[in-house]
Formats: structure tokens, sequence, C-alpha cells
């Protein structure tokens, strides 16, 4: 890879590559753009089949962050740490405070969050070497677990996927079709069985799928029937890149809104293929930013109650990516990547890179 044309190509500012031998820290930092201020976003610790994987899923996974922030109204740019390593068996505290002390040495420009593969216990010990760490467990006035407000984030936008599928955005009665049976997916079968909808839930863990169909009376079905189930709304909260060639023509729904990242395999070309098929389309990263509004909250001392009315705004953001949609005759896939660069563009002649100084302030955030 030919990295500073890759960062050029997108412009992504910064890339940091973190080791530690004693611990067995092997990381990459990738800040993408702090044009609206500090990059924030998730640490994934994962078992990468090559340091070249890693780094593209850090260049990638950044460059998401800053779309989803600047979305959803947030004065935070966008950033990934990935992790190269089992994180079922190679984490240690040790590990995770020399990230901490790396993450310290970025004096503000980045700021940290859970992700894929870490916990709040890690964030915890990070906590330990640096406070741009957001995440942190309750005892240290932080937000704790994001994946119940990033569910409650996923039900507002799916009412406003179905009122635009449907004309109005009541659930009760509806059939949803969930892929994944995760916390996060588990917290928006909650909303759902509340409001009176029928669930069709799949995934690989049958003890998560039998909770379910427990607790919420849902419908189980293998893995790769998902696909074919006749529903109102498609919603994956597993795996990316399962709407693709061989998915979409399959599908017998009205509309598609769920928490997992990346979706569309080819954001152009499958997203074209819903529009003409008539499938109103979520945007993933305007559906799933519940979990990051929540614990950017943390920035300007966490309050709870201010950040769940924030994340009733992700039914306002969707709102306008199906505005733009319109307005511009594209896919709903391109209108949210428009809305987040038309609030980017909007700050350039006012905000340059986020450098932390006693006049910028995170009380804006």
């Amino acid at each position: 890879m030919n990295l500073f044309e890759v960062m050029t190509h997108d412009d992504y500012e910064q890339v940091v590559f973190c080791q530690d031998k004693i611990s067995g820290l092997k990381a990459i930092i990738a800040i993408h753009d702090t044009t609206l201020g500090p990059a924030l976003g998730g640490c994934r610790m994962w078992p990468y089949n090559s340091e070249e994987e890693a780094l593209n899923d850090a260049l990638r996974l950044a460059k998401g962050m800053t779309y989803k922030n600047a979305a959803a109204g947030l004065n935070i740019g966008g950033a990934k740490t990935v992790i190269i390593g089992d994180p079922k068996k190679d984490k240690s505290e040790a590990m995770f405070r020399a990230l901490g002390r790396y993450i310290e040495s970025l004096n503000g420009r980045y700021i940290t969050a859970e992700d894929v593969g870490t916990t709040v216990d890690d964030m915890n010990a990070i906590y330990m070497e640096t406070n741009h760490v957001t995440g942190t467990s309750d005892a240290q006035g932080a937000s704790g677990n994001p994946s119940p407000v990033t569910a409650l984030g996923v039900y507002y936008a799916m009412k406003r996927t179905a009122k635009e599928a449907f004309g109005d955005d009541d659930l009760t009665g509806k059939t949803i079709a969930i892929q994944g049976a995760g916390n996060v997916a588990t917290g928006l079968a909650k909303h759902l069985n509340d409001e009176g909808a029928h669930i069709i839930v799949t995934d690989i863990n049958q003890d998560a799928i039998d909770r379910m169909v427990n607790d919420y009376g849902a419908t189980a079905v293998l893995p790769d029937e998902i696909y074919d189930v006749e529903a109102d709304i498609f919603a994956p909260c597993a795996l990316g890149a399962i709407l693709n060639d061989d998915t979409i023509p399959r599908l017998k729904v009205k509309a598609i809104c769920g928490s997992s990242n990346n979706q569309l395999l080819d954001i152009g070309k499958h997203g074209q293929m819903l529009k003409d098929r008539e499938i109103v389309y979520g945007p993933d990263f305007i559906v799933n930013a519940g979990g990051v509004i929540n614990v950017a909250d943390e920035l300007k001392g966490y309050d709870r109650e201010r950040a769940l009315e924030k994340v009733k705004t992700i039914y306002d953001q969707m709102d306008k990516v199906f505005e733009i949609a319109k307005r511009d005759d594209i896919t709903t896939a391109e209108a949210a990547d428009r809305l987040a660069e038309e609030r980017i563009h909007s700050m350039l002649n006012v905000r340059g890179n986020f450098l932390q100084n006693e006049k910028s302030s995170l009380k804006t955030v």
C-alpha cells in the first residue's frame, strides 16, 4: 500500500502506529478529519490476517466515523483505533494502558471508545493513562455500555423509515426480521415488542436466539433463511456487506433499517438496486449513531437524560436524508453521505484542523 497516496485521496490527517513489546500491543490509530472538532471513534480488537488488512479497516472505519458524527450533528471529527490480536486470549491491562499513553500523546486530537472486541473494562484501563476516552464505567461518571442507547436510536430510525415506506411511523402489527441477536438487536427487539411488532430472528448463537424467543415471542429461522421471509422491515444487526447481488433479489420487505455497519457491499450499485425495487433503505451510519451520540455527551459531563433527548434527533436526521434523496434524485445511501459532506464543508471556513488550546472548548460538542 502507498499509504500517503491513500491518505491524500480521502484526505486523512494522521495515522499513528503503536507498539509495546512487553504487553504485545500492536495498534493503528487513524484520524480522518477534525474539521468539526476532536476525532472520536472506537477501539476495535480483531485477529486480522495481516497488518495491511488491519490498516485498511482502520482507515475505512475512521472515515465512516467522520460521516456518522457529522450527520448526527455532533461537533466532533472521525477516527478509529484497531488492535491486532484475539480479544478472547490476547488482552491485558498493560496492553490497554500502553494504548492509553499513546492516545494521551495526541493531546486531545483523538478520543477513543468501546468497539468490537473491547469492553467497558478495557476503557477503564485506558482511562488510567488518559482522560481522552469515553464509555468507561458508571463509577467513573461515564455512560457505560453504549448498546442500549444504540438500540434506542435504531428504534427511532426505524419508525421514520416505516413512515417513509408505509405512510406512518406506527410499528404496531408490523413484522420485523432481525438478523442478529446480540446486545443491540436484543435492545431493539424489546422496543419493538413493547410497541406490538412481530419479530423474526436469526443468529449463529442458539442461546441468544432462545432468549429472543422466550423474552419477546420471536420466531426463529436459520441464518440464510432471513433473506427470504415475508416481513415489513429487514433489520441487519450483525454482519456487514449483506446487501449484495445475491441477497437483494430475495428480499420480501418494504424497508431496511438496522444497526450493522457497511450493510451495502457496493454503496452505489446496491443502493440503486434497492431504489429500483422501491425498498426504502435507512443508511446504517445514520441509523446506528445512538452509541456515539451517547458517549459524545461525556465530553461535557455526562447527563443521560440529555443524551437520550439527543438520540431522539436521529428521527429528524433520517427525515433530512429522505428529503435530500428526493431533492437530488439519488439513493438514500448517497443522500446520507451528502448530508455529512454538506455539514463538514459548511464549517471549513470557520474551523481548520482541530488544535487543543485554551480557546477550543468541548462544551460545544
